[in-house]
């Protein structure tokens, strides 16, 4: 299938540049220009807490909330590298976590009707089969349980740099894969539309709980030169570069 064929040449990619991407976009940081968790209070309290990390990487949002008190601590990455880095970043911080190489879109032995928070940072927009994800998302977290994450606005894939001006290079609406490149590795991407992850998560059992187009207001009150970088401070400051969703299981 094409999408098995999308994970095989992602997995590949990532592996390469695992050691490249060691401690990116970590909670409490929930990604490019947004709010940070300690501004946020999305997790409220953690303490004893058993939670679930999709797309874990490096492991250091596993270890916020370890020391955030959660009780139990589980991860799931398609890349072995970086499932390899989080267990040894974890050993050395004394964290225990039970940790799978696989993609989100496959179950590897993770219990169903179980967890308090299930959350990816920055990671859920990788998945090739939005409803599968979803699905098993609700399928782990108990009765009440929050699902967070967190992810490019996907009309950043649309919009292009001209001089000093932006222009709307691809259409929102067909949900296209798109190729991409990081360290010189070629990835595939899937660029699902907004409404696509509201409307999953409510024919899943969700309830949207937040939904989060903020900027963080140093970035707004800051001044800043027009820039051809994605995600430039100036781009932030007309869109939203990022988004955040909590939804809770009903």
């Amino acid at each position: 299938m094409k999408e098995n064929k999308i994970l095989v040449q992602n997995k590949v990619s990532w592996d390469f540049i695992a050691d490249e991407w060691f401690g990116s976009t970590s909670l409490p940081t929930y990604g490019p220009t947004l709010p940070k968790e300690d501004t946020l209070n999305l997790f409220n309290l953690l303490d004893n807490k058993k939670v679930l990390d999709i797309g874990c990487g490096s492991g250091h949002s596993l270890l916020y909330t370890a020391k955030r008190g959660a009780k139990e601590l589980w991860g799931l990455d398609l890349s072995s590298k970086q499932i390899e880095n989080a267990r040894k970043f974890l050993s050395e911080n004394n964290i225990n976590a039970n940790l799978f190489e696989s993609p989100m879109e496959e179950n590897p032995g993770i219990p169903e009707n179980y967890f308090d928070f299930v959350y990816s940072i920055y990671a859920f927009g990788w998945t090739t089969d939005l409803k599968q994800s979803i699905d098993l998302v609700h399928k782990y977290l108990k009765k009440s349980g929050v699902f967070i994450f967190s992810w490019d606005n996907p009309l950043m894939q649309c919009i292009e740099a001209e001089g000093n001006k932006y222009t709307i290079s691809k259409s929102y609406l067909d949900e296209a894969t798109i190729d991409l490149t990081k360290g010189n590795q070629a990835m595939k991407l899937k660029n699902w539309k907004l409404s696509s992850y509201i409307n999953e998560l409510a024919s899943a059992g969700f309830k949207i709980d937040k939904l989060i187009e903020e900027t963080d207001k140093d970035i707004l009150t800051q001044e800043h030169d027009f820039t051809l970088k994605y995600y430039s401070k100036h781009k932030a400051k007309l869109i939203n570069t990022s988004f955040i969703i909590k939804a809770i299981k009903l």
